[in-house]
């Protein structure tokens, strides 16, 4: 695997479009820092980091909300990947954008850790962005 959370966002998203309630994945406190950010932005149910085997897994349990026909739908519509192995994004202090016109955030790696756009805003730091939720 090249890319560690383009295979988690991959699963997520594929998880949410399959109506499955929980997705499980390989862990990382990377990643667990991403699963925390999705948890305070209230856009997943809840999340754990399991041992089994001698290896952590983290298990994502993914909220949905029911339409007036009694469809279910995901409250994460997509996650895209921004910055990549191949060709890294960065956004100075000044030059973080919304995302989605602010029904969306994107996950900024900063020198404060994994932050949102705007709390890096807030802070005043830039950084790399990692992934847009919306």
């Amino acid at each position: 695997m090249l890319d560690p959370i383009s295979d988690m966002l991959t699963r997520i998203r594929n998880a949410c479009q399959a109506g499955h309630p929980e997705v499980l994945m390989p862990s990382s406190k990377f990643k667990a820092a991403i699963a925390e950010i999705l948890l305070k932005k209230r856009f997943i149910e809840k999340f754990a980091v399991e041992e089994s085997d001698g290896r952590k897994q983290i298990r994502i349990f993914l909220k949905y909300a029911r339409d007036e026909k009694g469809k279910k739908i995901s409250f994460i519509q997509d996650l895209q990947r921004v910055s990549r192995e191949g060709q890294r994004i960065y956004a100075k202090k000044d030059k973080i954008q919304e995302v989605k016109s602010g029904f969306g955030f994107s996950i900024i790696s900063t020198s404060k850790g994994l932050v949102t756009n705007s709390q890096a805003r807030q802070a005043g730091v830039g950084g790399e962005i990692i992934c847009e939720v919306w």
